[in-house]
């Protein structure tokens, strides 16, 4: 049997509000997927760590981003900017920033990441 299933981020099952952040979640059955939307002064580690604790972001990403630029640095020190265009991946132990004045819109396709990032 084919199963179509539809939901508007307008409307998200859920949606979560550190500090500079905005995470709302879809539910598609089998599938979560995640608008992550952080404003210009967001960073991981003064917006997300706060509610998470850790010493770095621990959860496995992957998605694409839409709007505006974000820098990465992994905890073994590797940096990368995502920005508009870009798909990524990035693995749990790491950091990242907005880069400028505009906010960052990116989509996240992992279950996990979907259903846990920025969740007391």
């Amino acid at each position: 049997m084919s199963v179509i299933r539809k939901k508007s981020f307008s409307s998200p099952d859920e949606t979560r509000t550190p500090d500079k952040t905005n995470v709302a979640v879809l539910d598609l059955g089998s599938v979560k997927v995640a608008q992550l939307t952080v404003q210009p002064g967001w960073s991981w580690s003064n917006c997300v760590k706060p509610v998470v604790g850790g010493e770095s972001c621990q959860v496995h990403h992957v998605g694409t981003c839409v709007s505006g630029r974000m820098r990465v640095r992994h905890d073994d020190g590797t940096e990368v900017d995502i920005k508009a265009g870009d798909a990524y991946v990035i693995e749990p132990g790491h950091d990242g920033w907005v880069v400028g004045d505009d906010p960052v819109v990116m989509y996240e396709f992992d279950n996990t990441a979907a259903e846990t990032y920025a969740k007391e």
